[in-house]
């Protein structure tokens, strides 16, 4: 179940890739298409539940960070208020009902996540570090787009990718975390091609 949990949530990162990839090639610039946040916030929900089922904390961490994010380019393109408001309710209200729970009992949890014998430590903060920087291109996207006005994917945004993404999967190899690894080596191309697309994209600006 953990796994299968997993992989769906990963399939809808895939998604969310592939779908603003082949966008991306189609119009011959990178674009920051609605569907590509609306993948990106129901995968995150899904994860939550997966970091927790696989005591992970860097996988929940990571999430935390951008979870926000998604919405807020969401309402920035206007999609967020189509969503029904019942369902936004719930999507904003999610976060801190997960996080209430698990944190009811902070010796219980610190033990969860933090204590367990058969994760090193170091390994939890190498997990955390990958989940951080794959995490802040998100960060970096807001703020870039927040002085912009208006939801862009930036060249940057795809450089702390890859690093990010890097990381992560080195992480999972020694975690033996299959979902991981799958999901973000197949990224890896998406956000190579993006890099390539954003050069060819400002050199012919710049003719």
């Amino acid at each position: 179940m953990t796994f299968l949990i997993g992989v769906i949530g990963q399939g809808f990162f895939f998604a969310r890739t592939l779908v603003q990839w082949l966008l991306s090639e189609h119009y011959k610039k990178v674009l920051s298409p609605s569907i590509f946040w609306i993948f990106s916030l129901t995968g995150a929900c899904i994860f939550f539940f997966y970091g927790w089922l696989r005591n992970d904390f860097s996988i929940i961490l990571g999430q935390s960070i951008t979870y926000f994010i998604y919405i807020w380019n969401l309402k920035i393109k206007g999609a967020w208020n189509k969503i029904p408001i019942w369902i936004r309710l719930v999507l904003y209200l999610l976060p801190a009902l997960f996080i209430g729970y698990f944190t009811r009992d902070i010796n219980h949890f610190t033990l969860t996540f933090f204590g367990r014998k058969d994760i090193p430590f170091g390994l939890i903060v190498f997990g955390s570090v990958g989940q951080i920087i794959f995490t802040l291109r998100f960060v970096y996207q807001w703020y870039y787009s927040y002085h912009k006005h208006y939801s862009i994917l930036p060249a940057e945004f795809w450089y702390i990718s890859l690093l990010g993404s890097f990381i992560i999967i080195v992480y999972a190899i020694i975690r033996h975390d299959l979902v991981l690894m799958l999901g973000q080596s197949v990224g890896l191309v998406a956000y190579v091609r993006n890099v390539m697309i954003g050069w060819k994209e400002l050199k012919k600006d710049q003719q």
